[in-house]
């Protein structure tokens, strides 16, 4: 892809302000709005634009999110009043911002990459992490919450996923001979062995809330800390109950790859994890101060620096854990694997 293609996928991007903003006057109508979703559906079934749509669609969320906090107005009327009426919860909210600015940021660079010639294999696994979380909570939160009886429609951009996995170009590993010293040699990697022991505790933690578990310090928790748990559109519920059957295993995995080496699949796996915890705990954290969600459901203000020090720490550690396997992963590739590649 030439400079003047990326440029083109950029501008392209921007038209979805003006087009909105003609769709939010002339679409009065469901058969109009139908109309509206099946263009997106057909948009996205050209693979040659398939970045450009991901692209354009980033900046209609954006506008979402900020028609949603009456920052602009007239643009995705028509859309939030007839479409998705659980897009207005504070959780909507979170993930509208999101996809408009970190998933808009990342087709960007995956466009760079290409224009290039570089790979965008990481940015791609990243991409697939928080997209996968986000869809998930999102679709079974639209089923089984506050709004599983109203006609919901299914997220446009869940089709995605198929694309990119089939388009995602591959990598070229560079294996090196690695020095396998032991965690006691390596204490940056003891350190992220010492994080991930807590961090699976909170992860369970979190998900027996989650499950109303009766425990005082489950009760006691959620009253103090993170009531937004309890919150009947279910948005929390399902991401806690989520993280706790993925993330939960996922300790175990770095834990052992982090003290065995030769795990070739450590890298890949957290730059998943990571993409993936990333925008939970941004959803997560924003949702629980939002003003869209019911006071008594918000954190309270005394309460407020804890909970921010606890899921900023529980977000951050992992972006550092992938940044490391990512640029260092000698250590997680096999000395065996190494000398097959040298005989080939």
């Amino acid at each position: 892809m030439s400079a003047s293609a990326g440029t083109g996928v950029f501008v392209f991007s921007l038209t979805s302000i003006p087009i909105c903003y003609l769709c939010n006057s002339l679409i009065c109508n469901d058969r109009c709005l139908q109309m509206f979703h099946y263009t997106y559906f057909i948009l996205t079934g050209c693979c040659f634009a398939v970045y450009a749509v991901f692209a354009f669609l980033s900046v209609v969320n954006l506008i979402i999110g900020l028609e949603q906090d009456n920052i602009i107005d007239g643009f995705v009327t028509f859309y939030l009043k007839e479409a998705d009426p659980h897009i207005n919860t504070a959780h909507g909210h979170m993930i509208s911002y999101w996809d408009g600015c970190v998933h808009y940021l990342m087709y960007l660079l995956v466009i760079a990459a290409i224009t290039w010639g570089d790979s965008y294999r990481s940015i791609g696994l990243y991409w697939v992490g928080s997209f996968l979380m986000r869809a998930i909570v999102y679709i079974l939160g639209n089923t089984v919450g506050l709004y599983n009886q109203k006609n919901c429609n299914t997220d446009p951009n869940s089709n995605y996923i198929v694309i990119v996995m089939i388009i995602m170009n591959p990598v070229d590993f560079c294996f090196q001979e690695t020095q396998r010293k032991r965690l006691s040699q390596r204490p940056t990697d003891m350190l992220f062995v010492i994080y991930l022991i807590p961090a699976f505790a909170f992860c369970v933690f979190r998900g027996l809330i989650a499950l109303d578990c009766s425990g005082q310090w489950c009760q006691d928790y959620a009253l103090q800390f993170e009531p937004y748990l309890k919150d009947p559109t279910a948005y929390p519920k399902v991401q806690m109950l989520v993280s706790l059957l993925y993330s939960g295993p996922y300790y175990f995995l770095a834990l052992y790859a982090l003290i065995v080496p030769g795990c070739g699949w450590m890298p890949d796996l957290t730059l998943v994890h990571s993409g993936a915890l990333a925008q939970a705990q941004f959803s997560h954290i924003g949702a629980s101060l939002h003003t869209r969600t019911p006071f008594s459901f918000r954190v309270p203000l005394s309460s407020q620096p804890l909970f921010l020090l606890v899921n900023v720490i529980y977000a951050l550690v992992p972006q550092l854990l992938c940044y490391r396997c990512s640029t260092q992963p000698e250590f997680f590739l096999s000395t065996r694997t190494t000398s097959d590649k040298k005989t080939e």
